[in-house]
Formats: structure tokens, C-alpha cells, sequence
């Protein structure tokens, strides 16, 4: 029994056996960092998407709910208004939105079919803009519509709805976390300032 064990490789997910096998050791010596400890690190993927009318309205929540359900593998989780805000017709406790948090292989094979699948198939695809960096190093990109991606069918992706999808990344600096997403393969557009 306890050969069979060791015989058989654990799965990993082809980002994550790159990134431990080959682009840990190239950051560290692009970004000229002093510890392995200091190199980059993909943390999590969030990703959400924000109820506004489908709180109101049931078909729309319902197909949030199965296109994160499908794009992510995970049941996602609702999340609910901390505060009432009059102007918005807010109360608190409403529901706000939907997310999922991906962690380990499932981000990474996210990750890999966002790149490599969902991007490519974009209408007038010229890249992902590098201005949205927040001050930590995350990086947050918004798809306008879910039908690009491969496991929904022409009839859930009906209403459309925009998700978010954000990466988590442990970095020293915002120029580190473009650096591991590049390496990664995530296409930057050359932006002029």
C-alpha cells in the first residue's frame, strides 16, 4: 500500500508547478530580491460580482449564482450591507453581491483558463490595462460580461451581468505584483502616461 502511494503524483495545477519550478527563481534574480521569502506570491482570486437590481429580481440572481458556481468551482457566498445609505435605497442587511475566494490549485487552474481561454475570446482584446494596481500590489480586472467563459451555455449566460475578479498577491511593491503576473502570463497593454 505504501508504495502505491508514492508512486502516484500528487495533481498540481501546470501555473502553480511553473511558478514553484521555474518562476520563483527567475523573480528572484529579475527583481534582484535578497531571501526566496521575498519573491512574489499569488495569494488568492476573488472574484464577485454586485447584485444592484437583482435583488429585486430572482432569474437574475439565480443566474449570478450558477455562473460563479461554474467558473469557479465553489457555491458562492452573498454578502450584505453593513450600512443603510438613504440615497441608494440601501438597508442594511440587504443583499449587495455575491463572491468566491479561490485558494491553492483551484486558483491557479482559474488562473490558467482566465489567461489562456476567457481573455483571447474577448471582443477587441488588446490587453489589460496596468492601472489598476491598488496601493498593495492587488490587481482587480472587470469583465463587462460572462459569456466569454467556455463552461456556460448561450442560455445561462442570459441576463448578462459584469464579474470582478481580483488577485491577491503578497508583494513588496505594486511593480513586484506586475512583474508575477506578467511572468505569469497575464497580456499588459502598452499604455502611454
Amino acid at each position: 500500500m505504501a508504495a502505491s502511494k508514492s508512486a502516484t503524483k500528487p495533481y498540481q495545477a501546470r501555473l502553480q508547478q511553473l511558478y514553484k519550478t521555474q518562476f520563483e527563481a527567475e523573480l528572484k534574480n529579475e527583481l534582484q530580491l535578497n531571501n526566496v521569502n521575498q519573491v512574489p506570491k499569488l495569494e488568492k482570486i476573488v472574484i464577485n460580482s454586485g447584485v444592484g437590481k437583482a435583488k429585486d429580481d430572482n432569474k437574475l440572481m439565480d443566474t449570478m449564482i450558477n455562473t460563479l458556481r461554474k467558473i469557479s468551482g465553489q457555491q458562492p457566498v452573498q454578502t450584505v450591507a453593513k450600512k443603510s445609505i438613504a440615497s441608494f435605497k440601501l438597508r442594511e442587511g440587504d443583499k449587495v453581491g455575491l463572491k468566491v475566494t479561490l485558494r491553492g490549485e483551484r486558483m491557479y487552474e482559474f488562473m490558467d483558463r482566465l489567461i489562456n481561454i476567457v481573455l483571447p475570446r474577448l471582443r477587441d482584446f488588446h490587453g489589460v490595462s496596468e492601472r489598476a494596481f491598488d496601493k498593495q500590489g492587488n490587481y482587480a480586472l472587470g469583465l463587462t460580461d460572462q459569456s466569454v467563459f467556455p463552461e456556460l451555455s448561450f442560455e445561462e449566460t442570459s441576463p448578462a451581468h459584469g464579474i470582478q475578479v481580483i488577485f491577491v498577491i503578497k508583494a513588496e511593491q505594486p511593480a513586484h505584483s506586475r512583474a508575477l503576473l506578467a511572468k505569469m502570463g497575464l497580456p499588459f497593454t502598452k499604455e502611454s502616461k
